[in-house]
């Protein structure tokens, strides 16, 4: 869980009125409230014993389950109570600790039933809680629409009831929203009012967010020196309380806004001198360097802090901007080297993200590679052995004998040879399989003009669930064997599965000037592929998601050990939104896809629709 998002949510949960176990200003230890359950009669006393249980294990960060199993026996109880009261806060906990394992469906179905307990008590202050939670649920799940419609309801009851506390709290998730549609205007506007008011109440957690916020959002508006006034701000509160997660997102941040206004120093001074020979602004882009090592200094700083918190995700991208840094300043060496550690971070919060869908892990590709090593293993054997047995062959047998054994031996090499040659065709492309016999190594590539194809399987997890491990691998392996046909007939480069989904691209390592036009004909091919399935197969088959982008990407080799061929860059990361705003059985593409497949193919305009991490986006389904 993103730590402003974190640190936001628990400030909810505190603002909620039902504290129900006595107002206590020291909270009791989970021993004391475990002997006071024991106890306890079967009353109201005992839900609130139970709910404060739950509380607890929540605030704690410790076993969530127990937690969840203790507001379970709350909503038990109080149903059988009909203490309403009660039962909506079991329910409101409950989603608490679901949140807390992001379990966001059952987080979401619980807290939907203490808002609607609370929306028959006529409790506004409640009602307001319960919809500032919801929204940050359907927020982390990415479902903006929804959660700026809770949140500006709970925010229009907090300005009733005139809570100052619950209200820069609002103003602060409706900034996170906003900044997730892309809208950075509204974002700030609302970040500047949560200032406002945590800066009126003496908020110092909620200020030191709000600069965070501020700095954050004027980054991405293209003002960092004003980025950067509210960063230093905010890491020196940080600093203060000792918050070293927020200490690890202001030091990036800074990092960032140094660097953004080194390279708009060095564009402003080669403007200048490219209207003024005399030289005299040459010094002054020296000066500048200032500002590069500065956001050297600060990223690294972050990237320890990330090391010593485990924090993959913001050490993935303190490494690109370091390399980026790296690059500007002429030291092209530890550039190389921070790309290599972003790449390999890169990899692993990939297979983070998805790795409740990781049933397996491409089966087909590392079933070849490994196939592969072992022939080069055993090829190296034999001909060690063949050499041994030559030489001691060789003082006994002569003439034919030698010769006939040199040629057996030959003959062996080849054909062992072919044999590598045509698994690691199956592995990598012919020319970059080509360039790596050759030379040893390859160098990552940069193409500009592909179409990439995501797709992904809707159903797989409720399907799996109902099949043995042998059956889901076989339907799997008869679906991806079916892909790697059609797309190998639409000259299309298969990447790799990650768990259920499937990566390809058309248009390199040769370039194709119909690339968006194979892919969506393999797309279609694809789905009506799944589509008949599904008909024949039913429950033991899945239905599929299709999105495509078209761009440009790197592409190359990762690692020495098991290599594989992969591509990178934005490209890769909106097909995969494509795919993932689509629907079953729809192929879903971009605008940039579209313009250049419309006079091919009968397209539907869905509108603009909001696309994690890329604001919003004009769509379209393939008929």
């Amino acid at each position: 869980m993103k730590p402003l998002l974190k640190l936001l949510f628990i400030v909810l949960l505190l603002f909620n009125g039902s504290e129900l176990y006595a107002q206590k200003k020291v909270p009791p230890t989970a021993d004391s409230l475990l002997r006071e359950l024991e106890s306890a009669k079967e009353d109201t006393g005992k839900v609130n014993i139970l709910n404060a249980i739950s509380r607890f294990y929540y605030y704690n960060d410790t076993n969530k389950n127990e937690g969840i199993k203790m507001s379970i026996a709350a909503i038990a109880l109080a149903g059988k109570l009909k203490f309403d009261h009660g039962l909506a806060t079991a329910y409101f906990i409950t989603g608490s600790n679901y949140f807390a394992k992001s379990d966001f469906a059952n987080a979401l179905d619980n807290e939907l039933k203490a808002l609607k307990i609370y929306e028959q008590e006529h409790d506004k202050k409640d009602i307001a809680v319960a919809c500032e939670t919801i929204s940050a649920t359907y927020r982390y799940h990415e479902d903006n629409t929804n959660a700026l419609k809770y949140c500006l309801e709970g925010l229009k009851l907090d300005e009733e009831g005139g809570r100052k506390s619950e209200l820069a709290a609002d103003m602060g998730q409706l900034c996170l929203i906003y900044s997730n549609l892309g809208d950075n205007e509204h974002a700030k506007a609302y970040a500047l009012k949560a200032l406002a008011v945590n800066e009126e109440i003496r908020n110092e957690v909620g200020i030191s967010i709000s600069y965070t916020h501020l700095c954050s959002i004027y980054l991405s508006l293209g003002y960092p020196d004003q980025g950067l006034t509210f960063g230093l701000k905010a890491l020196s509160c940080k600093e203060k309380m000792g918050d070293k997660y927020g200490m690890m997102v202001d030091q990036h941040n800074i990092g960032d806004c140094y660097m953004q206004l080194y390279k708009a120093s060095v564009g402003n001074n080669v403007q200048a001198r490219q209207h003024d020979t005399s030289k005299k602004h040459a010094p002054k882009m020296n000066n500048h360097s200032r500002e590069l090592d500065n956001a050297v200094r600060y990223l690294k700083r972050s990237i320890g802090l990330c090391e010593a918190l485990d924090e993959l995700t913001w050490r993935e991208d303190g490494y690109k901007l370091l390399a980026e840094a790296y690059k500007l300043k002429g030291d092209p060496g530890n550039a190389l080297q921070c790309m290599e550690y972003y790449m390999a971070i890169r990899d692993s919060v990939f297979s983070r993200d998805n790795e409740k869908k990781l049933v397996k892990i491409d089966l087909d590709g590392d079933y070849q590679r490994r196939r592969l090593a072992d022939s080069l293993v055993t090829l190296t054997q034999q001909k060690a052995a063949a050499l041994k047995l030559q030489k001691q062959k060789s003082y006994t047998y002569m003439g034919l004998g030698g010769i006939l054994l040199l040629a057996a031996f030959s003959f062996f090499i080849v054909k062992e040879r072919r044999k590598s040659e045509k698994l690691l065709l199956n592995i990598l492309p012919r020319e970059v399989a080509a360039e790596l016999k050759d030379k040893g190594a390859t160098k990552a590539k940069q193409f500009d003009n592909v179409t990439v194809l995501f797709t992904d399987f809707v159903n797989f997890t409720s399907t799996s669930e109902h099949m043995n491990p042998q059956s889901l691998i076989d339907e799997l392996h008869t679906c991806f064997k079916a892909f790697d046909e059609i797309t190998s007939r639409h000259n299309i480069e298969k990447i790799k599965t990650i768990g259920d989904a499937y990566l390809a691209v058309c248009g390199l390592p040769t370039s194709d000037s119909r690339h968006a036009e194979n892919a969506v004909s393999a797309a279609k091919e694809i789905n009506a592929f799944m589509q008949d399935r599904l008909t024949k197969s039913g429950s033991r088959t899945f239905e599929i998601r299709i999105g495509i982008h078209s761009g440009s990407v790197v592409a190359g080799i990762v690692g020495v050990k098991k290599f594989a061929y992969d591509i990178w860059g934005d490209t890769v990361n909106t097909a995969a939104r494509m795919e993932q705003n689509s629907e079953a059985g729809k192929i879903n593409i971009s605008e940039t896809t579209y313009e250049l497949v419309k006079d091919k193919f009968n397209c539907e305009y869905r509108g603009e629709i909001a696309a994690k991490g890329k604001g919003m986006m004009k769509m379209y389904y393939v008929s």
